[in-house]
């Protein structure tokens, strides 16, 4: 990928008469070694009848040598070029072993072909003062490249930057004290500060081209609010096996693609971009630099031009007008994938489906959305694709909202943040709070609580599996029986029989051991019900409703629940538990949206009273065409968003523009780089289905 631009640079003389010009010298062509590709090139001087010579100075710079036979009254040179601005790799070279920490020394060859450049700047106190506030070099000294970008940016830090039209160079120590200078007085410094660390440096001048980003920056500043070219300095130090790097002080950074030199040599005088007399007279001055993009290869950033997205745009709506006359009733859903901008080489980036970090951007990367899309919407918290080899299902962070914009959940301050949020200490406290609130919001008696308990016979028979004699000596050994039966009249969480049928109902429940027992494991309490132990006689199923049209508006009531007998009773309920720190909601399945929107409204209600944040977990809702959903889940190497159905055009372009732009926020990127640099995507599935909104 690359960007071509054209750039012109003007400069232009203009004297109150005619006057003898002795010969000018024009060091305004790329030099040599300039990485970045020069298509096209030309010099033009005004007025004509001039004799001009290419020629190359002692440094291998390319210099113009004008000679005017006539008297001038005016002199104009003006350079066109086009420039690919291709990226560039600063830092791709290798370095000779013995150079690859500093401090190092030069080779005797090495160094007398160097020596015009290791020629040391008139040193003062003032510079020798700046170099002791550095901090020391370790015995075993640094790597060089990390010496020479701490260097570069210790005199970014200390030297501020202004524009000085003045002609000339500071000196080093002038530039010090002051603590401002241009970039020709910052590059200066930095060669002269080389030279004194014994490392062979030159002054460099050239063109800057800083093309606008194509969006702004995550990270600092986002460089130039529109393209913009210069004439610039910097400096260049050369370093065995890598040659003559680029470091420009005004930014702190290595020089790249944008950095195209002119002129390379041991001290600015002999860099001026241009040199020469005239007899004495008054002059005008003026000077122009212009750069245009006049290709653009399509990117990630921007993968095409304007014109052609407004193509691209109009043929959306047009495809629109043409579904719409046939009563083409077309939907729109995906599957788009993300992977982390930063850490990129992480398993969970690559192969593994979970992660640390995963989980923290998924969780920033929901709560985007959340406001974007969801709000006065509920964030579910449940279990997702289940793959073999995998212990669990995995996570997945569900947002549902009413399609009607009705809020299904009023005050998002009391959905708790299971990754995010500081573990509390008195959850489990909070848990039986909220579940006393919530047995008085159904207006069932207390008996119908039931608190749940770990089944204390499972370690026992761990124990009694063990070998006879003294445990072994390591971590993780055989507990004491008592130890293990410590805590078993401690319930671990709260359950209350509920069916939300056409009548709601609560169940009750009875169990041969006399209270209810979880089977072993550490998935939620609501997925360990002991369901096979309440009664002899099968529970009535219930067929699954349709949803092939949107039932009327939603009516969200707390129907009145009676309490029944268990015998042929459905086996749901809701559950309550303290879990790593936080208040858990295990929500029981539902027939209709009306009664899931009413199971909500009843755990809302008993937050809000109890003032407790709660986790929704456990059962989502039905499918119903009244609510919208959006799901961020992972998948090996990615997160992946399932985002809701679209019916237009219009509609998708916005939930496309707008998801891309929140997963950008939280750190999330569309594109890999392999170790060679090759671009690649995410590697995930990043697919998009179309369809009818309803399978008939």
């Amino acid at each position: 990928m690359s960007i071509k631009v054209a750039l012109e640079h003007r400069t232009s003389y203009r004297f109150a008469h005619p006057v003898k010009a002795w010969p000018h010298t024009i060091r305004l062509r790329p030099a040599p070694h300039a990485r970045t590709p020069i298509e096209a090139y030309s010099l033009t001087v005004s007025p004509a009848g001039h004799f001009l010579n290419w020629q190359q100075d002692p440094f291998g710079n390319w210099l113009a040598r004008i000679v005017f036979p006539e008297k001038i009254d005016h002199l104009e040179v003006t350079v066109g070029l086009v420039a690919d601005l291709m990226v560039i790799n600063p830092l791709d070279f290798f370095i000779e072993e013995y150079a690859e920490r500093f401090p190092f020394a030069y080779d005797d060859a090495l160094a007398a072909d160097l020596a015009p450049y290791l020629r040391q700047v008139d040193d003062s106190a003032a510079a020798l003062a700046w170099r002791e506030k550095l901090p020391p070099l370790p015995a075993d000294g640094v790597p060089t490249v990390t010496f020479l970008a701490d260097l570069n940016r210790a005199v970014y830090g200390d030297v501020a930057y202004s524009v000085r039209m003045e002609a000339g160079v500071q000196t080093p120590d002038e530039t010090l004290a002051r603590g401002i200078g241009s970039c020709r007085d910052s590059a200066w410094l930095l060669v002269s500060l080389l030279r004194g660390y014994g490392l062979a440096a030159r002054f460099v001048s050239g063109y800057l081209v800083q093309l606008a980003p194509d969006r702004e920056s995550l990270d600092g500043p986002s460089g130039a609010a529109a393209d913009f070219t210069d004439l610039h300095a910097w400096a260049e130090v050369f370093v065995p096996g890598a040659g003559w790097i680029g470091l420009d002080p005004t930014s702190a950074l290595f020089a790249g693609e944008g950095h195209i030199p002119l002129s390379a040599t041991p001290h600015p005088s002999s860099a001026a971009p241009i040199a020469g007399a005239t007899e004495p007279v008054e002059v005008t001055f003026d000077f122009a630099n212009e750069v245009r993009r006049v290709h653009e290869d399509p990117r990630t950033t921007k993968p095409y031009p304007d014109a052609a997205w407004e193509r691209i745009d109009a043929l959306g709506e047009a495809v629109d007008r043409r579904l719409a006359d046939a009563d083409v009733r077309l939907t729109m859903g995906g599957e788009p994938t993300f992977v982390a901008l930063d850490d990129a080489t992480a398993a969970e980036w690559n192969t593994a489906a979970d992660g640390p970090h995963k989980r923290a951007l998924a969780n920033d990367l929901a709560e985007r959305l959340r406001r974007e899309y969801a709000t006065g919407g509920v964030v579910h918290r449940g279990q997702g694709k289940w793959y073999p080899g995998e212990p669990l299902p995995r996570w997945n962070i569900a947002l549902q909202w009413r399609a009607d914009g009705e809020p299904l959940w009023r005050d998002p301050a009391l959905f708790a943040d299971p990754w995010g949020d500081e573990p509390d200490a008195a959850a489990s406290a909070h848990a039986d709070a909220l579940a006393q609130r919530v047995i008085e919001v159904l207006g069932l008696p207390r008996t119908q609580l039931l608190a749940a308990y770990e089944d204390p016979l499972v370690p026992l028979a761990a124990e009694v599996r063990q070998p006879v004699g003294a445990p072994a000596e390591e971590p993780g050994g055989v507990a004491d029986v008592a130890a293990l039966d410590a805590a078993t009249d401690v319930p671990v969480g709260w359950v209350v029989p509920l069916v939300t049928g056409e009548e709601w109902t609560s169940p009750r429940w009875r169990f041969r051991r006399g209270r209810l027992v979880l089977a072993a494991g550490s998935s939620p309490a609501g997925l360990r019900l002991p369901l096979d132990q309440l009664s002899w006689v099968d529970p009535e199923g219930t067929g699954e409703p349709s949803y092939l049209e949107a039932g009327p508006r939603v009516r969200v009531e707390i129907p009145e629940v009676t309490v029944v007998p268990v015998d042929g009773a459905p086996t749901t309920a809701l559950s309550i538990e303290a879990r790593d720190g936080q208040v858990h909601v295990f929500l029981p399945p539902t027939d209709t949206l009306e009664a899931y929107a009413a199971v909500l409204r009843v755990i809302e209600l008993a937050a809000a009273q109890t003032e407790v944040r709660v986790v929704i977990e456990g059962y989502g809702p039905p499918p119903d065409a009244r609510l919208r959903q959006l799901v961020v889940t992972p998948d090996p190497g990615v997160i992946e968003v399932n985002v809701q159905p679209t019916s237009s055009w219009a509609e998708q372009r916005e939930l496309t523009t707008t998801l891309y732009e929140h997963a950008r926020q939280a750190r999330l990127t569309t594109e890999k780089f392999d170790l060679d640099g090759l671009h690649t995507g995410t590697g995930g599935g990043n697919h998009f289905v179309l369809g009818g909104a309803t399978p008939a």
